[in-house]
């Protein structure tokens, strides 16, 4: 897999090319916007790490110019925790996903790798399946015993971050940041009560919870 890095910080962008590479990961790193390919086709690239604040230009631009090309590639944006309207812009323009610096490596390799099986399972039309539960995210739907479940919006999004994780546990905050499309983490109160409706639909058995830390999504018969 190769990794299209747009840095300007010489000590951020060694430290991302390091971890990734180590992670397995070809990458190509750039350090300006007039640098960045025309088309990320030509870069033969599967997703992209891009700062905003870059020193000739913006990487919102370049966001805009590859979703103007109806680019599907996957496009990550690493921000200065004071840009949130451009976190916003980036958002409304086609990000996949965000990380606010400083950032630790392995949330952004976790994030990485979740956007690439989304995008994977959306472009696959597969369906992930945990016993008799499955999740089909490109229809954004799921089902229990072969019948649809009537899930809201909220529901659905919390149901498809604990299949995304594949029955590993998920941060109760990691989640709860999930379930707000804008990237806000949502009251620790109502994600809760998200949770207690989804285990309601699904069988609470279904949801297991390492107190304090997080949820997991089991496989059951």
């Amino acid at each position: 897999m190769h990794i299209l890095l747009i840095e300007d910080d010489l000590s951020l962008g060694s430290a991302l090319l390091e971890a990734l590479k180590l992670e397995g990961f070809s990458v190509q790193w750039l350090r300006r916007a007039g640098d960045a390919p025309h088309r990320l086709g030509d870069a033969g690239c599967a997703a992209v790490l891009l700062d905003l604040g870059l020193p000739d230009g913006s990487g919102l631009e370049l966001l805009k110019r590859w979703r103007g090309q109806n680019d599907a590639t996957a496009i990550l944006l690493i921000t200065a925790q004071g840009e949130l309207d451009q976190r916003l812009a980036g958002l409304d323009a086609g990000a996949d996903d965000y990380l606010v610096k400083p950032f630790a490596i392995p949330e952004l390799l976790a994030r990485l790798r979740s956007v690439r099986r989304r995008q994977a399972a959306q472009s696959s039309g597969e369906e992930w399946a945990f016993g008799v539960l499955s999740v089909l995210p490109r229809q954004a739907m799921a089902r229990l015993n072969g019948a649809p479940l009537d899930l809201t919006p909220r529901e659905f999004q919390l149901l498809l971050a604990l299949a995304e994780a594949g029955g590993q546990v998920v941060n109760k905050h990691k989640l709860a940041q999930n379930m707000e499309p804008l990237g806000e983490a949502l009251d620790m109160t109502a994600l809760q009560v998200h949770l207690s409706n989804l285990r309601r639909k699904i069988g609470a058995q279904r949801i297991g919870t390492l107190r304090g830390v997080g949820y997991w999504l089991e496989s059951l018969s």
